[in-house]
């Protein structure tokens, strides 16, 4: 996963995967989603991202499958 951000035009770009895009969705007039073939997300796309996410935190955590079972209880 890569995330890219523009300060010129304020955007973000969140790419998930290298596959080919084949369609954009537009969520909203802020935020687009790029899908695969199959419907998979391969980026997404946020204009006015310091007003639509909390810029410039980005956290990244993995959640181990024994952790999240004993989260559970």
């Amino acid at each position: 996963m890569k995330v890219k951000y523009y300060s010129d035009t304020d955007t973000a770009f969140v790419e998930f995967s290298d596959r080919a895009v084949v369609e954009t969705k537009e969520i909203n007039e802020n935020i687009y989603l790029d899908l695969d073939a199959l419907g998979n997300l391969v980026a997404m796309t946020i204009e006015h991202a310091h007003e639509q996410a909390s810029l410039p935190y980005i956290s990244f955590e993995q959640i181990e499958a024994k952790e999240a079972g004993s989260a559970k209880r």
